[in-house]
């Protein structure tokens, strides 16, 4: 199968589990086009069998970038089949009200941009510590250190489970194969 893994990145963590995506695709012998919502041209979802795409919530909200595509698109992403991997650190907290707000984004813009996917994963990012300026590390340590998660500024930290993401992208794959059965 051809499948498009399109994704938006901030910080660079949505770019490495698009990576991921593709690269576990391709080791099952799937043709990928792999490519960012902000290039000039981005694909054209209609050229593939499925698509996978991916992207950051910061501040509550997905790249605008991201957000245009899906409404430029979302006839065409309705019509082949479609999964969605947002990434939030939100999904990691252990306040339960925090998980259901990070899964509401993803329902958010279903209802903003028209586009349905069949399947989506909420998924952690990353805490790039070393990448942040001051306030903005300031603020991740002080809203961090409420849950006790990870908060030693000389460190980043990889939240994203590979696992649960392989796990995600077989399960689409297998439910590709049964409706063509």
């Amino acid at each position: 199968m051809k499948f498009l893994v399109l994704y938006s990145t901030v910080e660079g963590q949505t770019r490495k589990i698009a990576e991921a995506v593709a690269s576990h695709l391709e080791a099952q012998g799937h043709l990928i086009e792999l490519t960012e919502a902000n290039q000039v041209g981005s694909a054209d979802p209609g050229t593939s069998d499925a698509v996978i795409l991916c992207a950051p919530v910061h501040t509550g909200r997905y790249p605008a970038a991201f957000v245009r595509y899906v409404r430029n698109w979302r006839s065409i992403l309705n019509s082949v089949p479609s999964a969605f991997i947002s990434v939030s650190l939100s999904i990691a907290s252990t306040d339960e009200a925090e998980k259901a707000e990070a899964r509401n984004y993803a329902v958010d813009l279903s209802e903003e941009t028209g586009w349905k996917p069949e399947f989506v994963l909420n998924c952690a990012g990353a805490l790039k510590y070393s990448e942040y300026d001051f306030f903005k590390q300031w603020m991740l340590k002080r809203i961090v250190a409420t849950e006790s998660g990870p908060v030693d500024p000389k460190r980043d930290y990889e939240l994203t489970n590979w696992t649960e993401v392989k796990r995600f992208v077989d399960n689409f794959i297998d439910e590709l194969a049964t409706d063509e059965e």
